[in-house]
């Protein structure tokens, strides 16, 4: 069973901030969250708009064999290639642009996975953007998580419940100093938050 998500501030505004690394603020960012609106106002629309286009519009870079590293959600979206996390930062970025408060959740698998959590109708639910291969099975749903991952503890997996309203630091520093390159994720995600 998933853990009840919990938000680590009480202040929604901290899941609407703009910073370093989830740069809604961006004109890239804001055109594209406003081309996502083909839904009107409805913001669980959008949110399930934002959702697909970067789950289905941005590669994961494990799939793709790709060699960049990305982790400004603005470069994600400009390179359209990213892993687990830089796509947790370009959707957050999606979403905040749009007004709909978002955060960052963990889990610890054979390395640290990272996904979002959305708050909509009133409560927070978790939503994983990783991309639908090499056997992720992530769905837009709110009302059920569907997320790419299960976790397996007794092989010592762990799901966080935290809702961070800000990439956790060990994630953006792997980012920001690894160097890109045939295999770069091979070389040590970080385990652990």
């Amino acid at each position: 069973m998933s853990p009840v998500p919990s938000p680590t501030s009480d202040r929604l505004s901290d899941y609407l901030t703009a910073d370093a690394v989830v740069d809604h603020e961006h004109p890239a960012i804001r055109a594209r969250a406003d081309a996502l609106r083909t839904a009107g106002d409805d913001p669980v629309q959008q949110a399930k708009a934002a959702f697909l286009f970067v789950r289905d519009e941005v590669a994961h870079v494990i799939d793709a064999g790709d060699p960049r590293v990305t982790w400004r959600a603005s470069d994600v979206l400009r390179e359209r290639v990213g892993i687990c996390y830089a796509k947790a930062h370009l959707l957050a970025a999606l979403l905040r642009a749009q007004g709909i408060p978002a955060g960052f959740c963990y889990q610890e698998l054979s390395a640290l996975h990272g996904l979002n959590a959305v708050y909509l109708h009133g409560r927070w639910s978790r939503l994983d953007a990783r991309g639908n291969r090499t056997g992720a099975s992530g769905e837009f749903s709110l009302d059920e998580e569907k997320l790419a991952w299960p976790v397996d503890t007794a092989a010592g997996e762990r799901d966080h419940p935290e809702i961070h309203p800000a990439p956790a630091p060990v994630v953006v520093d792997f980012l920001m100093s690894t160097e890109p390159g045939p295999g770069w994720y091979e070389k040590g995600l970080p385990g652990s938050l």
